[in-house]
């Protein structure tokens, strides 16, 4: 599929004029306006099935000493020994229906702000341009260029974080609880988690985080705007088929949101599974980050990063496969 062929179907990474009556002067498929987050509901299920074994020794990694575990291999087999293959899923129930909530949001919101982007600023000052500079070049001129990606994710971000911050924040405490036996748990599940915090903390305690989930998801920017980047430069130079498209694009550009956004990540980790009320470690970002190099130096902030790093390529490659083919099935065309 070509960049300038204007008659492809428009997916996530591709913009073009977005006004109803345009579209349909043009031909286009008119996109409803709920498709991003009845798709985002899929890409969560795909995300959730493949990373989340990953992302159970990815926090305890980010959130035990360095006495505990001796790597990724060592929590890997040390999980799988006392706890069995049940371990790595422990707390999967809280992200099931969470990355369904957060995806459906993040990527509706995406799409949505995507479109707000384009059709409020993007496309007006590019119309407003002398209309030789954009001769042969009408469908460029129609489509989101990178930082708009890059911006809209941003903003995807701050949104899907206020229900974020509670889901992360009672998957963390799961997956931290290293007791094979549930009676030996201080949480029996996310219920029991949901309920003990609030109890004792309330709606800010549940909530506990908040800050530091809109900083890390602050480098959505990075993931949104490298997708699109992929996307144009695999359009324009392989032979791949749409979804082969999507779901490189997709793997390639997760690995750069992480690469980019671990360590804010780490510090995150480290305030959600800290003590609530008086025995609080850390009242402030500032002092969970000291703490990370107090204890690690500089490499503490990479601690767990290579299960992360290999979770990202197939957990969000899967899970964009899945969101453009539902978007595309909106448009009335296959998912193929």
């Amino acid at each position: 599929m070509s960049v300038q062929d204007v008659s492809t179907i428009p997916t996530l990474a591709e913009s073009p004029v977005t006004d109803t009556k345009a579209a349909i002067v043009k031909g286009e498929p008119v996109r409803k306006n709920y498709a991003g987050f009845v798709a985002g509901v899929f890409s969560g299920i795909a995300k959730l099935s493949v990373g989340h074994p990953f992302d159970t020794i990815k926090v305890r990694l980010q959130t035990s000493t360095k006495t505990q575990f001796h790597g990724p291999l060592d929590c890997l087999l040390q999980t799988l020994r006392k706890e069995g293959p049940s371990g790595l899923y422990k707390g999967a129930t809280p992200p099931l229906v969470g990355w369904m909530l957060m995806d459906s949001l993040m990527l509706g919101s995406l799409t949505l702000y995507r479109r707000l982007l384009n059709e409020n600023i993007y496309q007006p000052y590019r119309l407003s341009q002398i209309a030789s500079i954009w001769k042969g070049r009408e469908a460029e001129r129609d489509r989101l260029p990178v930082l708009g990606h890059g911006f809209a994710g941003v903003a995807a971000g701050w949104t899907v974080s206020f229900i974020a911050a509670p889901i992360e924040h009672v998957k963390a405490r799961l997956q931290v609880q290293y007791a094979k036996s549930k009676s030996a748990r201080l949480y029996t599940g996310p219920l029991d988690c949901t309920a003990k915090v609030y109890r004792g903390f309330g709606l800010p305690g549940l909530w506990h985080g908040l800050s530091a989930t809109l900083l890390f998801r602050t480098f959505f920017f990075f993931w949104w705007g490298s997708y699109d980047l992929f996307t144009r430069t695999l359009q324009s130079h392989t032979s791949l088929s749409t979804p082969a498209v999507n779901f490189w694009a997709g793997g390639l550009s997760a690995q750069i949101f992480w690469l980019t956004a671990y360590p804010s990540d780490v510090v995150k980790q480290r305030i959600m599974v800290d003590e609530l009320g008086q025995g609080r470690k850390y009242a402030r970002w500032r002092d969970a980050a000291k703490a990370v190099y107090r204890e690690g130096g500089a490499k503490g902030y990479w601690r767990g990063f290579v299960p992360c790093f290999l979770r990202a390529f197939p957990a969000n490659a899967v899970a964009l496969v899945a969101f453009e083919g539902v978007m595309r099935g909106f448009d009335g065309k296959s998912m193929s």
